[in-house]
């Protein structure tokens, strides 16, 4: 069975969230240390932006990761988009 490849890496600390009175998300607070801001460095995309995402993981709780253009899983992701974009060139 092969594993599976992510296209992202869990990063920081999450807090619970604060929630309204109804129960609805208010707010998440999301800890990062000094070396996970130094690390955030090799996450820049080409334009140079870094994604975060907050989610909640299948046990319920709060997590972060952050997307990492260099993953194999996006490797495989776009080379499989580039071919598709090569046969979209064909004339007929």
């Amino acid at each position: 069975m092969s594993e599976k490849k992510y296209d992202s890496d869990l990063i920081g600390f999450v807090d619970e969230p604060k929630r309204t009175e109804n129960g609805d998300i208010r707010s998440w607070r999301i800890s990062l240390s000094a070396t996970h801001l130094e690390d955030l460095q090799k996450y820049k995309t080409e334009k140079g932006y870094v994604y975060l995402t907050l989610f909640f993981s299948r046990a319920g709780k709060p997590m972060a990761s952050v997307y990492n253009p260099h993953s194999e899983a996006t490797k495989e992701y776009n080379s499989g988009n580039k071919k598709e974009a090569v046969a979209d060139d064909l004339p007929f």
